[in-house]
């Protein structure tokens, strides 16, 4: 299959950080010089601001310095599934040592990941929502209740997250499946589990009100 995407940049720190992102989610990808011709198939094109005057083609998007590579991959799979806004998004998590992290939008899997502090998985989920529009766009946060850490990752992130954001808790029976012992398959069992959290219907947890004195 061809690549749909290309990365078009002559600055070395961005292409890294976009490739990187881009191998990470598994799409494919070309890179070209900023002013060399965008071969048809190709949906979208990553460049930077100084080069995008240099780019032909209706649909590209600029990496900019503040911006978070997941951002750019985030927006490059919703192209590429032809979607321009999603009805629903589920973030499945699986807390323990690892936390493991899956990512459904409109039913189909997005993104995993294994986190390794609730601070990590914090940073990971605000980067999802923070481009989320509300009015259009439902997100379900599902954590799985197997082992105590899940409830400070619940205060965490009822305290930093959104209030719109729903908070889900869900049993954990019948999602951890026997892996081998390995480290790297332990780390594929996480993110199965958290697969399986996230398709799961747990009790929604009471969003805390905002203080008072904000605002």
């Amino acid at each position: 299959m061809k690549a749909k995407v290309a990365v078009a940049t002559v600055s070395g720190k961005v292409y890294f950080l976009i490739v990187n992102k881009l191998k990470e989610r598994n799409i494919a990808f070309i890179s070209l010089v900023p002013g060399e011709p965008v071969p048809t198939e190709v949906k979208a094109v990553i460049t930077t601001e100084k080069e995008k005057h240099r780019i032909n083609h209706e649909k590209i998007l600029v990496y900019e310095s503040e911006t978070d590579p997941d951002t750019v991959a985030n927006e490059v799979t919703k192209i590429l599934q032809g979607k321009e806004v999603y009805e629903k998004i589920v973030i499945g998590v699986d807390p323990g040592e690892v936390f493991g992290l899956a990512v459904i939008a409109d039913g189909k899997v997005n993104e995993t990941g294994n986190c390794f502090s609730i601070q990590e998985v914090l940073n990971k989920t605000e980067s999802i929502v923070k481009d989320v529009d509300f009015s259009s766009t439902v997100v379900s946060i599902k954590i799985g209740s197997g082992v105590p850490a899940y409830r400070d990752l619940l205060e965490t992130l009822d305290a930093a997250l959104p209030p719109e954001v729903v908070l889900e808790v869900v049993g954990e029976a019948g999602t951890n499946r026997a892996f081998s012992k390995n480290k790297h398959r332990r780390g594929l069992r996480d993110i199965a589990s958290a697969i399986r959290i996230a398709g799961r219907v747990g009790y929604t947890h009471p969003r805390r009100k905002p203080s008072a004195s904000k605002g």
